[in-house]
């Protein structure tokens, strides 16, 4: 597989290391049989107690060589798959973190643990196997039959029989399982993906009281995986009683027919117990490369999911031009779809300019594409036509790291991560002195922190489940002041604020350093102190102007200023 091939490099010396020692002891163990052989031909069957200890010392000590490959095989096997899954893992995760952000939109998040989680650790398991059984299992299989050939030809006719019906079984089992185990592997995420969006929503699904509907959504997911999983394991569960039974009559035949060949003076009581000890050896290699052939099934569908994440579009990469970024910022006919959306432009023809240091507010209807000018000034997504002129400079001409570090932004959703405030905060700047820390909460009206416990070294749960939305927020807008960029886009970042405290935080911002702010808004009030006002409606630009120029000119402007000011009785 290609996969395992990029990582086969690093890990070859042990890889080999470990199949040297599967060779040798596949060797001892196909040793024993013909050993025993020699006991009963020379040993008992005369009467030779000198014969039996002889042969019995080299059968002992055949037998510790082996257990010696044995152990040393399995520890060499369990480094070198380990490694290679926690690489893989490295490797997944790096991938992820750069993904193109439509990727990301394709790849759902409860898919992604799965590949990281589940299809890592069934790779790991697979190359721990192909170095401690997949090789040892054939070459058990044909040394069994090639000394047994060697015993008795007339016998091993059977065998041949035997191993010819085995890889028919094989080949229609490995037909059956593998879309099997693919449609498993995605009802497995589908499931996931119920999990976690409860988690992420289960306030409000307590808010709601919508235990019952939950319930029923998870039993729906959970029983299609149980369905799925049955059918995936109803062949390999039908496979290995199958081969039982043949070599069951495998075993029976040679015992018929070498009594034959020994009441023809054809054979001996040794050839046939040897004879019999080969087929059980046959019968567990057989078992084994069943259970091999099942595992690579369920591998390949692994193999193909996170193929897929590793293969997927990259981020754009850190090529360009790294200008110092004084914070104008302009659109030119930019034009915009969702990749994998509805087809229909998010942005049509929209042309806008803000100079270094201004204030630009962004107001608009629901879904009129105001989150969409803040995506695409981080180029998380190319425009579909147009450009975004940063200081006049085409945004794509920058570097990647260029450009984000001289925009900051607080999301419509504030996120916090698992950590401290200080840990939260400091992702702005790594390494900022407290002070520093301290001034970016004071002026996002942050001051609660200082009453918390430990102050800023205060632990934040998963998502900042421990503070209220307006305090997430407050913190979200530390975060993005402490990265200083000339350029700060508010997405309704204030929207969980009371009008006191979120004046004061405009306030704050407005007085800080000179950097040109952009206020994405649902509120007039938010926006009526802005240098100019954007209005959107359905992706076009409406309206362009102060407070008081688009109140006389703007209806739609004028239409959410009075739904907003005037009260309806």
């Amino acid at each position: 597989m290609k996969l395992y091939g990029r990582y086969f490099g690093k890990y070859k010396v042990g890889f080999f290391a470990a199949v040297i020692c599967v060779a040798l002891e596949a060797l001892c163990d196909l040793m024993g049989p013909t050993l025993t052989s020699h006991i009963i031909n020379e040993g008992i069957s005369q009467n030779s107690v000198s014969a039996v200890l002889y042969w019995g010392t080299r059968m002992i000590l055949i037998t510790a060589l082996g257990a010696v490959f044995a152990v040393s095989r399995n520890i060499l096997a369990s480094r070198t798959s380990q490694s290679f899954g926690a690489d893989l893992r490295y490797d997944l995760f790096k991938k992820i973190l750069g993904l193109k952000q439509e990727s990301c939109d394709k790849l759902e998040s409860g898919s992604l643990i799965i590949r990281m989680t589940n299809d890592v650790t069934q790779l790991t398991q697979f190359a721990n196997g192909t170095m401690r059984i997949f090789f040892k299992a054939p070459l058990t299989c044909i040394g069994s039959v090639v000394l047994a050939s060697m015993l008795n030809l007339r016998l091993s006719i059977i065998i041949y029989i035997l191993v010819a019906v085995v890889g028919v079984l094989l080949f229609i089992s490995m037909r059956l399982s593998h879309p099997a185990f693919r449609r498993l592997q995605k009802s497995m995420d589908a499931l996931n993906t119920n999990v976690e969006e409860y988690l992420m929503g289960v306030r409000l699904v307590k808010a709601f009281g919508t235990y019952d509907e939950e319930i029923g959504r998870f039993n729906a997911k959970n029983t299609d995986l149980y369905k799925k999983g049955v059918r995936a394991q109803i062949v390999i569960t039908l496979i290995s009683p199958l081969l039982t039974l043949v070599v069951g009559f495998g075993t029976g035949a040679a015992l018929i027919f070498g009594s034959r060949l020994f009441s023809l003076g054809l054979t001996q009581p040794g050839q046939i117990s040897a004879f019999i000890v080969y087929m059980t050896q046959i019968l567990s290699s057989l078992l084994m490369i069943t259970n091999i052939f099942n595992t690579f099934v369920r591998t390949k569908a692994s193999v193909e999911r996170v193929t897929e994440v590793l293969s997927s579009a990259d981020d754009f990469k850190n090529t360009g031009a790294s200008p110092k970024i004084k914070g104008g910022v302009e659109f030119k006919n930019v034009t915009f779809s969702y990749p994998g959306g509805s087809g229909l432009p998010s942005l049509k023809n929209l042309s806008f300019r803000v100079d270094a240091g201004q204030r630009l507010a962004i107001i608009g209807p629901t879904g009129s594409g105001k989150s969409t000018i803040a995506w695409l000034l981080l180029r998380l997504y190319d425009v579909s036509g147009g450009e975004i002129l940063l200081d006049g400079t085409d945004i794509r001409e920058l570097g990647i790291d260029a450009l984000r570090q001289s925009v900051a932004l607080v999301p419509q959703k504030a996120t916090l991560f698992s950590g401290t405030v200080r840990s939260n905060v400091n992702w702005g700047d790594p390494n900022a002195s407290d002070e520093k820390t301290n001034a970016a909460l004071k002026a996002a009206e942050a001051g609660f922190v200082f009453n918390m416990p430990k102050g800023a070294d205060s632990v934040l749960g998963s998502g900042g489940v421990n503070v209220s939305g307006g305090q997430k927020q407050r913190i979200s807008i530390a975060r993005a002041l402490m990265k200083n960029s000339p350029i700060l886009i508010l997405d309704d970042a204030t929207s969980a604020l009371d009008p006191i405290t979120e004046k004061k935080v405009k306030q704050n911002i407005s007085s800080g350093a000179d950097r040109t702010v952009i206020l994405i808004t649902q509120r007039c009030s938010a926006a009526m102190d802005a240098d100019m006002i954007l209005v959107l409606d359905e992706g076009e630009r409406v309206g362009l102007g102060d407070h008081d120029t688009l109140l006389r000119e703007c209806p739609i402007y004028r239409d959410i200023y009075m739904s907003q000011t005037v009260e309806v009785v």
